[in-house]
């Protein structure tokens, strides 16, 4: 008895040290799928659409989940798709999010399906590119979903697959994107516990995982200064107030708030400049001058104090010049903030999928993206998937957004894989 009861107890302890084996197996995807998503990326990249104006490619992601048998919802933030399987066993819901919308860039590679799309933005005709590599995104989550799909009786909990429209940027005078999706209820109807995102980017070589705990993009935010003075003839200038001077106060004092104003020890800031007008002729001092710029941070509590300081720094300054300064910000995306906690659960997934010298520790990213709306509702995971040609120095590659943006291929694999095992990895933490 006094054996039996050991040898009971090594078996329990080897099928407990199998199981967390299993756990840890890495999902593959086969050939014949990943010939299937390059298929999909190239459809896609050939028909690339704006932000919501994302017709064609919500039919086919439509198409591909109903035929898999999914739950699918339509229509959500204008032309948004969103996919629900449900897993064999009970457990978690976790979201995969995908970005759909290609960009107003006339594309110049030399790809056989390159995109001669055109489109109309503000008013003008446009060439239309996937310069950013959300074709290939929504690729990597059509595959992902047929992959979990195949395999939903190993399933614990269900997965919530976002296809994601106007991560660009809606057009004026319109809503949209991640913000929109949750102002409909998506995450209330659904309630992940988790979303993961992937984005493609040209600062890896193919296949590198760049990742990193807490903030990893930058809010973007847009503020607009209207300074008001008071015209006269440029050779007597005490007969009006100039607004160009005190405009140029403004740019000067504004840059106090991120060196003096702001605890920078938290997160780094930017403030700058892109548009100065005013003024139609050298001898007259004009009545207006508009100022227009951006705002870069990685701290929350940093933004809505730039935010106020930037609005007392302007007006004062003007107030003391004699013009008035009137400020509007226009508050984008969020600074993009990946869970510590989720981040490292998964940091061993990601080692797996990749390799471990293949993921590394990510710099901040002064660019934005709007995941950040998702990431602050629930814990959230996103990270970068180099795709650049091993070989070639991803530091000289055209970057996203250029119209020379190219994609290699393989990287597809590795993405498709990192979402499967995400799913899988997230549930037996549980």
């Amino acid at each position: 008895m006094k054996h039996t009861a050991i040898s009971l107890a090594l078996v329990a302890a080897a099928s407990s040290l199998f199981g967390a084996a299993q756990a840890q197996e890495t999902v593959k995807i086969n050939a014949q799928l990943e010939q299937k998503i390059i298929e999909w990326r190239r459809d896609l990249h050939q028909h690339p659409e704006l932000s919501n104006r994302e017709f064609r490619t919500a039919k086919v992601i439509t198409a591909h989940l109903e035929e898999l048998g999914l739950e699918v919802q339509t229509g959500v933030a204008h032309t948004g798709v969103v996919g629900l399987l449900k897993g064999g066993k009970p457990g978690p819901t976790i979201a995969l999010r995908a970005d759909m919308d290609a960009l107003p860039v006339v594309e110049l590679t030399d790809v056989p399906f390159a995109s001669k799309a055109v489109s109309e933005y503000r008013g003008k005709e446009v060439g239309v590119m996937h310069a950013c590599g959300h074709d290939l995104h929504v690729a990597m989550l059509m595959g992902a979903a047929e992959k979990l799909t195949a395999m939903r009786d190993q399933l614990a909990g269900n997965v919530v697959f976002i296809f994601q429209p106007a991560e660009e940027g809606a057009p004026a005078d319109e809503e949209g994107g991640a913000e929109l999706m949750l102002k409909e209820g998506l995450f209330k109807q659904y309630a992940p516990e988790a979303v993961f995102g992937i984005h493609v980017w040209s600062a890896g070589n193919t296949g590198e995982i760049g990742y990193r705990e807490g903030p990893l993009m930058a809010s973007s935010d847009r503020f607009e200064i209207n300074v008001k003075g008071r015209q006269t003839h440029g050779s007597r200038p005490w007969g009006g107030v100039d607004p160009i001077v005190a405009a140029g106060q403004i740019i000067s004092n504004t840059q106090s708030i991120i060196s003096r104003q702001v605890d920078i020890t938290k997160a780094p800031a930017v403030v700058s400049f892109g548009i100065v007008e005013g003024g139609v002729r050298n001898n007259i001092i004009p009545d207006e001058v508009y100022l227009e710029g951006t705002i870069r941070n990685f701290d929350m509590g940093n933004r809505a104090q730039i935010f106020e300081n930037l609005k007392t720094t302007a007006e004062m300054t003007a107030k003391a010049s004699g013009a008035e300064a009137h400020v509007h910000i226009d508050e984008g995306y969020p600074v993009t903030i990946n869970n510590p906690e989720l981040t490292r659960q998964m940091l061993p997934t990601m080692q797996r999928v990749a390799g471990a010298d293949n993921v590394k520790v990510n710099a901040l990213v002064t660019g934005a993206e709007d995941f950040s709306f998702f990431a602050l509702e629930v814990p959230g995971l996103f990270v970068f998937l180099g795709i650049t040609p091993d070989g070639q120095n991803p530091a000289e590659a055209p970057s996203n957004h250029s119209p020379y943006f190219y994609a290699d291929e393989d990287a597809l694999k590795v993405g498709t894989e990192l979402y499967v095992n995400w799913v899988f990895d997230y549930a037996n933490t549980k």
